[in-house]
């Protein structure tokens, strides 16, 4: 599945490109800033109002735009500097955190919900010229490791954001010094992008002919209706999301009112997870020299699903802290492979738009899982919720399997040969 057939990179060989460099120290940098922003909204509306439905509202102005907005983004980002879509996505979001400074009291939630939703719809453009630009920094045979440095990376930073958040809001007292901090990431992430070619940002010549954005669109999902390797990757995603986007709403009912455990477990749970993460990403190099990305997909979904039920059926806490142990060390590896797919089977012009079409299909099938975990929750329990959350991941992970058979192999990038840059 790969356009090379040299040996793969290993992390120190990616780290070598300046280029790469830039983006992902950016990247990091800006993840920091949005763990860091996240926790500092969710502290600021409880003391504002105290209202689970006030702290739900932020939460759906988040997920929203993914889910629409980000289909339309990509289109963008195969018509446009994607360095340039980077920069002034930056620089908007800088301004936009510094808004949520003039939020002081309840009657103002409505405004900070709008600036979250604000927020997260300029994010949208961000996540999918980066990743478009990516094999243009990167040879193939590097991407895999480099897409697993991001991944590992951001479980970082996020972990960095949200101990900065508390850390500023309980020494400070109050919030806006957070947001503060979290303009100057976004300010330094701009600058840091400038530092990258300029030809490197450029888009391939445009392989669509559609003029307007909805017909662009369009012409995007074709490629991949196009593709038997991508359609299955965003079906095989579509289903395991659909399962456990209902584990993530009923994690902590799991910990607290079916094992009676303190929610300061919590701590401890989400650390051993990230751990197994950041681990896991010294395993891509040499899994990328024995495996296909296509089939560390496919054992990444079966392990993790696997892990779900048998964390459904935990008796202790340290039951449930070994099983997140084990999925972490999945995640990091699946998630690369995922995009590394993404990167590798869609020609230059058309690779912002297939991205924006695999993060809306996987916002859009944890959003229906959420909205329908608390209703099963109550009728089924929660445990049963687990096992039936298990078995639709495991259901994915098989549809991969069988799907990815007989897949051409020969899908390559049209990317230029930019990566010395």
């Amino acid at each position: 599945m790969t356009a090379s057939s040299a040996p793969p990179f290993g992390a120190r060989d990616v780290l070598r490109l300046p280029a790469f460099r830039r983006l992902w120290l950016a990247q990091a940098i800006s993840d920091v800033g949005d763990g860091l922003t996240l926790l500092t909204l969710m502290l600021l509306v409880n003391e504002l109002t105290g209202s689970t439905l006030a702290l739900a509202a932020v939460s759906i102005a988040l997920a929203i735009p993914p889910l629409t907005i980000g289909l339309v983004a990509g289109t963008y980002a195969d018509r446009f500097d994607r360095r340039r879509i980077m920069i002034v996505s930056d620089l908007l979001r800088a301004v936009v955190v510094l808004g949520f400074m003039a939020v002081g009291s309840a009657d103002l939630v409505p405004l900070l919900v709008g600036l979250a939703f604000v927020q997260a719809s300029i994010g949208t453009f961000f996540t999918p010229a980066r990743g478009a630009l990516l094999p243009r920094v990167v040879p193939a045979e590097g991407l895999l490791a480099a897409n697993s440095i991001t991944q590992a990376t951001r479980v970082i930073a996020g972990v960095v954001g949200t101990g900065l958040a508390g850390l500023i809001v309980g020494v400070a007292g109050v919030t806006w010094p957070a947001f503060v901090v979290d303009a100057v990431t976004f300010l330094g992430s701009a600058v840091i992008v400038m530092g990258v070619p300029a030809a490197i940002g450029r888009p391939g010549a445009a392989a669509h002919t559609a003029s307007s954005v909805g017909g662009a669109v369009v012409e995007g999902l074709r490629v991949v209706a196009g593709s038997r390797v991508l359609w299955t990757t965003l079906l095989a995603l579509a289903i395991s999301m659909f399962g456990l986007g209902a584990v993530n709403v009923l994690f902590l009912p799991l910990i607290v009112s079916v094992l009676a455990v303190n929610p300061a477990w919590l701590g401890a749970v989400e650390l051993a997870q990230s751990a197994s993460m950041i681990l896991s990403a010294g395993l891509v190099a040499v899994l990328a020299a024995r495996l296909r990305p296509t089939t560390i997909i496919t054992v990444g979904i079966l392990g993790a699903g696997v892990l779900v039920g048998l964390t459904g059926a935990a008796t202790s806490i340290w039951h449930v802290i070994a099983l997140l142990f084990g999925i972490g060390w999945f995640v990091t590896p699946l998630q690369a492979s995922i995009v590394t797919i993404m990167q590798t089977n869609v020609p230059d012009a058309a690779r912002g738009r297939v991205m924006s079409t695999m993060q809306a299909s996987m916002s859009g099938a944890s959003v229906a899982s959420m909205a329908l975990a608390g209703a099963f929750g109550d009728l089924l329990g929660i445990r049963e919720v687990f096992f039936v959350a298990a078995a639709i991941v495991i259901g994915g992970g098989i549809a991969s399997a069988l799907l990815y058979r007989g897949a051409d192999r020969g899908a390559a990038s049209a990317s230029p040969e930019l990566a010395t840059a």
